[in-house]
């Protein structure tokens, strides 16, 4: 496949390309993470239209900040995840946070346990859905309502009524555990 496509290139490579204004590098950087991304950004805001507006938004930011990224200090993906991320807390802490209901005859959806099904199919991606197995329910669960649907400590304390150190013990917990088992 001709370089000017990204079809073989890495994202590191493609980033470089993005910093060095190549817009055919940016549209293959979207290409291959919009959907992945997008699922972040739905999984924190949970309104389509939102999460279309953090995409946008957040895929400006990467053309405007590409040269910041550095492969030596972090994955290309983490990267991107990241800007879309603070993207969509950043709408979520301006219109203030709904807490869904759960109840189908408001039109609420229950959340999803497993949301990280959908963030990636990546070697990565299948080793942190492994080690999230291994935990503890309870510490699961407090870490994919933190870093991937977006909820601070306190907010995910309200929600499973549970109290606020607690919460930040099974997180905390988990994230070591998560630590060991990557690496």
């Amino acid at each position: 496949m001709p370089s000017g496509t990204g079809g073989t290139e890495t994202l590191d490579a493609l980033l470089v390309r993005v910093a060095a204004g190549d817009r055919a590098a940016l549209r293959a950087v979207y290409g291959r993470q919009s959907t992945r991304l997008f699922g972040i950004a739905m999984a924190i805001l949970r309104d389509r239209t939102a999460a279309a507006d953090v995409m946008q938004d957040a895929f400006l930011r990467v053309w405007q900040r590409a040269a910041q990224f550095d492969p030596a200090r972090g994955d290309a993906q983490v990267w991107l995840s990241s800007i879309v991320r603070y993207a969509a807390l950043d709408v979520a802490r301006t219109r203030g946070r709904e807490i869904p209901s759960d109840d189908p005859d408001l039109g609420d959806a229950p959340v999803e346990a497993d949301a990280l099904d959908r963030l990636s199919s990546a070697e990565d991606s299948a080793r942190l859905r492994d080690c999230l197995g291994k935990l503890e329910a309870k510490n699961r669960e407090g870490i994919v309502l933190a870093f991937v649907h977006g909820l601070s400590h306190p907010e995910i304390a309200a929600r499973l009524a549970m109290p606020l150190g607690t919460v930040k013990s099974w997180i905390r917990r988990g994230l070591l555990s998560l630590r060991e088992c990557l690496s």
